[in-house]
């Protein structure tokens, strides 16, 4: 992940109105003399290649974070080339998408198939406000690249769909079926007879012991980003409040971050805060946190499914990740035990104004296959959106720990959006989270701060609002 600065919405936009002129410029320079007859002819369409790729060069953008970027170049990109050796596919990574992409957007010549992930991604609510997107809608209703009697949208988990759709329009492919709960090593559990708690008075008692025992300290998060820490109080307000307390904050409705639920779980947190936190934890990153973990001075700390494979090189080969639930907070608790935090992430795209739209789609295609899928679920140890992909393979402790927790959730998963739609509340959030953890901020003071951020963005009519 990156600390690079967002580019909010308004900057985006701002951007883009640059682009009317750079075409302009770019049409007085190309020579009057060209023949029309020099643009390629169009391709006709077919089952095998539904939407009509041609020798047009490929230009693929991966977000070199969790996952890495080799997936890309050793699996789905050599898989695209199987079908069509002419296509010259250009293979780029970086951590950094909005400061390296984002002048590409505004200059009109956006790649061609993005990976927009990361703590830094660019505002998916501005690139669709702009009309920065492709309608992916064609390629759900093509054929399956190595099942051609399914459609995609057949094995595609319905939730990508769901949260994929901006404005009535499929136009972000959710890859990776991001599971979120609480880390710890199954080996310094066992070692230690520490069980994962069930509610949060055992959470508690737990980080207590782990801290009376000086072995390591009960808890961290990524300081740098306090995104990772909003996302267990987000969940466990859900489990106190119900699915419509994420809902209701997704649709910016009155009050909606100032509820009851919501004023328990900030004030459960900020409780880990003052008291059980690793030492010096503001100033850490996702990486250095999970390395101290790794290095056994930590012992639990919330992540997503990406976290075993990200933290690969560094992990001892008996530390056998393991992820629990949130605990019940009590009695009262609108949701059930085992209720996770699940949505499609590891989001891509196909620019609007790419250069080559047709063959950007036929390589998302390419990814949705079992094949694509399942190869790199093996590889970078995880689970992907698409049904069925790791049937036979084998699965690392950690993603077996986390498809098991999945399946005992059942129907009880919550997610949200708000952070996707509008990257400006996802700022104050990330900004007041750390000052809560770090105790500059009261609950009441913390929730009070990101509802007034809700409220201006609600009341901003150069804003597009999003709803589910």
């Amino acid at each position: 992940m990156s600390d690079t600065p967002r580019i909010n919405r308004r900057e985006l936009l701002r951007a883009a109105a640059l682009v009317p002129l750079a075409g302009a410029l770019a049409a007085c320079a190309t020579p009057s003399s060209t023949p029309a007859s020099s643009a390629p002819a169009a391709v006709p369409t077919s089952a095998d290649n539904p939407f009509g790729v041609g020798g047009k060069p490929l230009e693929v953008w991966i977000f070199d974070g969790g996952f890495g970027n080799a997936y890309a170049k050793d699996i789905h990109e050599p898989l695209f080339k199987g079908k069509y050796p002419k296509v010259d596919v250009k293979h780029n990574f970086t951590k950094e998408i909005t400061k390296v992409l984002q002048p590409r957007f505004a200059g009109g010549n956006p790649p061609d198939v993005i990976d927009n992930s990361g703590a830094n991604f660019m505002d998916f609510g501005a690139l669709s406000q702009d009309g920065q997107l492709q309608d992916l809608a064609p390629l759900l209703d093509a054929p399956v690249w190595d099942d051609p009697s399914k459609k995609v949208r057949d094995i595609l988990d319905p939730n990508a769909v769901k949260i994929g759709t901006y404005d009535g329009k499929f136009s972000v492919v959710g890859y990776v079926n991001y599971i979120f709960g609480i880390w710890y090593s199954g080996k310094v559990f066992k070692e230690n007879g520490w069980e994962p708690p069930k509610t949060w008075d055992d959470f508690l008692k737990l980080c207590e012991t782990i801290k009376k025992s000086g072995k390591m300290a009960p808890f961290t998060y990524a300081g740098k980003f306090p995104q990772y820490l909003y996302e267990p109080l987000l969940t466990l307000a859900a489990k106190v409040g119900g699915p419509e307390t994420l809902v209701n904050i997704d649709n910016l409705e009155d009050g909606a971050w100032t509820t009851d639920a919501m004023k328990q779980s900030a004030t459960a947190w900020a409780e880990i805060g003052a008291k059980y936190l690793l030492q010096g934890t503001a100033g850490l990153d996702h990486v250095q946190t999970q390395t101290a973990q790794n290095k056994y001075e930590v012992a639990m700390l919330p992540a997503g499914s990406w976290l075993e494979n990200e933290q690969a090189k560094t992990t001892p080969a008996d530390f056998e990740y393991q992820m629990f639930p949130l605990p019940d907070f009590g009695k009262s608790d609108k949701m059930p035990y085992g209720t996770l935090h699940t949505q499609p992430g590891e989001n891509f795209i196909v620019p609007s104004k790419a250069q080559n739209p047709q063959g950007g789609m036929e390589y998302l295609r390419a990814m949705l296959s079992k094949k694509g899928a399942g190869d790199f679920s093996e590889l970078v140890r995880t689970v992907t959106t698409v049904k069925g992909a790791t049937e036979g393979r084998k699965l690392s402790p950690g993603v077996q720990s986390a498809t098991d927790a999945l399946n005992g959730a059942g129907e009880n998963t919550v997610y949200y959006q708000w952070q996707q739609w509008y990257g400006p509340l996802k700022d104050e959030a990330i900004a007041a989270t750390g000052a809560l953890m770090s105790g500059d901020l009261t609950p009441d003071k913390y929730l009070e701060r990101i509802q007034k951020k809700a409220d201006d963005i609600k009341n901003d009519s150069s804003i597009k609002k999003f709803s589910r």
